[in-house]
């Protein structure tokens, strides 16, 4: 009974893969996994800003995690996935899509402990980590989404719920 109750109380991760690094966001922030999909340009966006893509009424912007994280641009292939999620930003929450090569499931991890982002002596941007977890003896870098995306507001000039529900 008890290991019953530890289990349900573990966090939920949903894990996803970009080049073969196994990476994980917490479900409660997933709205919705969808196949990846024509995604409409944007002039002067910033690299990893894809476009938008419309789900269910509303324009949703879409970010390629693998440039977002300093991985190489890869073509999409039948595993491609786009990850729409919340963001919370300056006291707003924002909906994201987030593309990623695959989405793997939804899982704990083996310890509900993260270990803090490796200190390697120089400077690096691991603000958008929120720590480090292992599924299975395997590492899972979780991602601190909030911080991912902190400043995409203003670099993106991205729509919001509210926008959108002005200009609707």
């Amino acid at each position: 009974m008890s290991r019953d109750v530890a289990i349900t109380d573990a966090a939920q991760y949903v894990t996803l893969g970009i080049a073969s690094e196994l990476l994980a966001v917490p479900v409660e922030r997933v709205q919705e996994i969808l196949e990846s999909r024509q995604v409409s340009r944007l002039p002067h966006a910033p690299e990893s800003l894809l476009g938008l893509i419309d789900v269910r009424g509303m324009s949703v912007p879409v970010v390629d995690l693998r440039l977002k994280l300093g991985f190489p641009q890869s073509e999409d292939t039948h595993d491609t996935r786009i990850v729409v999620l919340f963001v919370e930003m300056n006291g707003r929450q924002l909906t994201f899509g987030l593309k990623a090569d695959r989405v793997f499931e939804v899982t704990v991890l083996d310890s509900s402990e993260l270990e803090a982002s490796p200190e390697v002596g120089m400077e690096w941007q691991s603000e958008c980590i929120a720590g480090i977890g292992r599924r299975n003896g395997n590492f899972v870098t979780v991602l601190d989404l909030d911080s991912l995306f902190d400043g995409a507001e203003a670099s993106f000039g991205v729509l919001t719920e509210t926008d959108n529900a002005e200009v609707a």
